[in-house]
């Protein structure tokens, strides 16, 4: 590309958009050096507030209070959304028409009229755009996603995943946008999504959902005084506000591949503050990964059998020097490595066990991004808009499922 270097911004400074904003600092770091230089420009928040503190905090040049800012300013070429699902379709499609690459985060926005808008302008913008799935970025998810296509645990016969948190479990955590929007749009959209991408991401599409069920186990929360963003407490009033979507759901699904997935997402799971994780099984192998322990995984193969004595009527297990796989076959911790996607390059220190944290796989995301742009295809390329309005039609499905009482429907 024609440009030296990249200027960088990132719409909402809140928990997402601090990890955003980190990222893009932390991918000046990595991989190759004859990358395009990146320059940290801008923050924008509608609150003052969150956009200084966030700009200053990661060493972004200035803060802005209105996203229009960031789509009128020369000095800047990239941008991450990431903001209220519901406002991602107007700031989308003003950054695209004013020349910028847009990262936006998921869900791709709050309907699916919005997001199909959304792909109609990506097509016609000449920039890159994506939407951001972070984890998968992880190396352990890229490794396990590539042993099963390498058939080394067999053909796929189950997925279970489960995206478990608690930051809902208060019923003193204020109303917000996130409690708002009716079935389908709480744990399901919030974390769920998550989920459902990365079963997608590993194992393919996902072609029909059924039983289906969402329960919401606080129906009311108190309505905020001031400002929140994230999950953080605030002060709240004495009025109270209903929830309008769901806590909880869970649902079955089938692959195009014939393979069955079983999956639930929480936001009031005790304990757990952000418990994704997932097991699936193949004909001769199985394999694991969770977020608690992010720089491992867990695989299973079949060991290549030995030659065991016949004489003798006792079992093998009794025989002295005998040695059968049966006895040490079974699931295996691995820890990440530079053998491993993204480590070699992408860590300061990129030896064996030093291990990572999750805060990389938004690095390994900018980076990734800021490598499109560049056309750089190193990395491989972030999903596309049309992406995620196919995640949208799954759980558009879920929600249709969960209305019908737990129904089969296909994902079309």
């Amino acid at each position: 590309m024609a440009n030296t270097s990249l200027g960088v911004a990132v719409i909402g400074g809140g928990m997402a958009g601090r990890a955003h904003a980190a990222g893009y600092r932390m991918a000046t770091t990595l991989f190759g050096t004859d990358r395009p230089d990146v320059r940290l420009v801008a923050i924008a928040d509608a609150n003052a507030a969150v956009a200084d503190d966030t700009a200053k905090r990661y060493g972004y040049e200035r803060a802005e209070y209105d996203w229009r800012a960031i789509a009128a300013a020369d000095d800047i070429d990239v941008v991450s959304v990431v903001v209220a699902n519901h406002l991602h379709r107007e700031m989308v499609e003003g950054l695209l028409a004013a020349g910028k690459h847009v990262l936006c985060e998921k869900p791709l926005a709050a309907s699916r009229a919005d997001a199909e808008a959304m792909v109609e302008a990506a097509a016609a913008a000449d920039t890159v755009t994506a939407v951001g799935y972070t984890y998968r970025r992880s190396p352990a998810v890229e490794q396990i996603r590539r042993e099963l296509a390498a058939g080394t645990i067999g053909d796929l016969v189950h997925f279970n995943g489960h995206y478990w948190c608690d930051y809902a479990l208060d019923p003193g955590s204020p109303i917000t946008w996130r409690y708002r929007g009716g079935p389908g749009t709480g744990a399901l959209a919030d974390v769920g999504s998550h989920l459902v991408d990365l079963a997608e991401f590993i194992c393919g599409p996902i072609a029909e959902i059924s039983g289906a069920r969402f329960h919401t186990v606080i129906t009311e929360r108190p309505v905020p005084i001031g400002t929140t963003y994230g999950h953080t407490r605030a002060a709240v009033s004495d009025e109270m506000a209903p929830v309008e979507n769901e806590d909880v759901a869970t649902f079955t699904a089938t692959f195009a591949g014939g393979a069955a997935a079983t999956f639930s997402a929480s936001r009031v799971a005790h304990g757990l503050a952000d418990g994704l994780g997932f097991e699936m099984f193949g004909t001769s192998g199985s394999a694991a990964w969770e977020l608690a322990r992010i720089a491992e995984f867990q695989i299973a193969t079949e060991l290549a059998p030995v030659d065991v004595p016949t004489a003798g009527s006792a079992p093998e297990e009794h025989r002295p020097g005998v040695v059968s796989r049966r006895a040490v076959n079974g699931p295996r911790r691995v820890t990440i490595g530079p053998e491993h996607p993204y480590i070699r390059g992408g860590l300061p220190m990129d030896a064996g066990g030093v291990g990572h944290g999750k805060a990389e796989l938004f690095a390994y995301q900018a980076r990734a991004f800021l490598d499109q742009v560049a056309g750089i295809d190193e990395l491989g390329p972030l999903p596309g808009f049309d992406v995620g309005v196919h995640s949208m039609r799954v759980v558009e499905a879920i929600t249709e499922s969960a209305r019908g009482g737990g129904a089969t429907v296909k994902v079309v």
